[in-house]
């Protein structure tokens, strides 16, 4: 009986462990991705799940007035819901990264279905916008070594990040910037670079609200700029 527990137990810490190195940002475990760089004063915003009206282009808006360039990874049918707000994002400068064609939780799909949504997402992007994309992140930061295999084989880099602002359950812009702004000095300790995590939409539906995103984007903007922080984006780190 003892011996049965213990072969379960140690199933299940084997288990949580594989789950834990596939779902973890900073895990290696099952190949490279690309999380930051080794400079503590450079930051990359990336936003995730768009284009979404409205917040798309209020964000625009605001990276504009800072002359900062963003990373934005698109939801393949987001792109054909909006393709005119796609458009505009690239016009601007960013740059744009593949994040799926429909958002499923790539660790439980099949290995033809994780085929077709990056590259069903890649194609879509390359009939909107005449480019296909050297960036790949995969919904909720899932994946296991077929998922970093067929990034691979259509030319992407994954990206993670290593400072998540939990947009999409802080709601209070104030309470949001000072989330984010734990994990930069928790970065900087570690003389990283920071990757923040944000979402200009949500993969549920066009029109989610991420006002208060936007609003910690330009104070986040105002306060790093005037001390001297670059704005990157992850490209720069490869």
């Amino acid at each position: 009986m003892l011996g049965e527990l213990a072969t379960a137990a140690a199933a299940g810490l084997t288990a949580g462990g594989l789950y834990y190195g596939a779902m973890a940002p900073w895990s290696q475990m099952y190949g490279r991705t690309l999380i930051a760089g080794c400079d503590q004063h450079e930051i990359a915003l990336t936003y995730d799940d768009g284009p979404n009206d409205i917040h798309t282009g209020h964000l625009l808006e605001v990276l504009a007035k800072h002359n900062v360039r963003a990373t934005f990874f698109m939801i393949g049918e987001r792109v054909r819901q909006r393709p005119q707000m796609a458009r505009e994002v690239l016009a601007a400068g960013h740059c744009i990264g593949n994040h799926t064609m429909t958002h499923p939780n790539l660790l439980w799909c099949s290995a033809s279905r994780i085929w077709s949504e990056l590259a069903e997402c890649n194609a879509v992007l390359a009939d909107t916008l005449g480019m296909v994309p050297d960036l790949f992140r995969p919904p909720y930061g899932a994946r296991r070594p077929h998922v970093l295999r067929v990034a691979n084989a259509l030319g992407m880099t994954p990206v993670l990040w290593n400072v998540s602002s939990c947009d999409w359950k802080i709601t209070d812009p104030t309470a949001l910037m000072s989330h984010v702004q734990q994990g930069l000095r928790k970065t900087m300790k570690q003389h990283r670079s920071s990757n923040i995590l944000m979402h200009d939409g949500g993969h549920t539906a066009l029109g989610i609200d991420r006002s208060q995103t936007v609003v910690a984007t330009a104070m986040l903007l105002d306060k790093c700029i005037d001390i001297g922080v670059q704005f990157v984006t992850p490209e720069r780190w490869l």
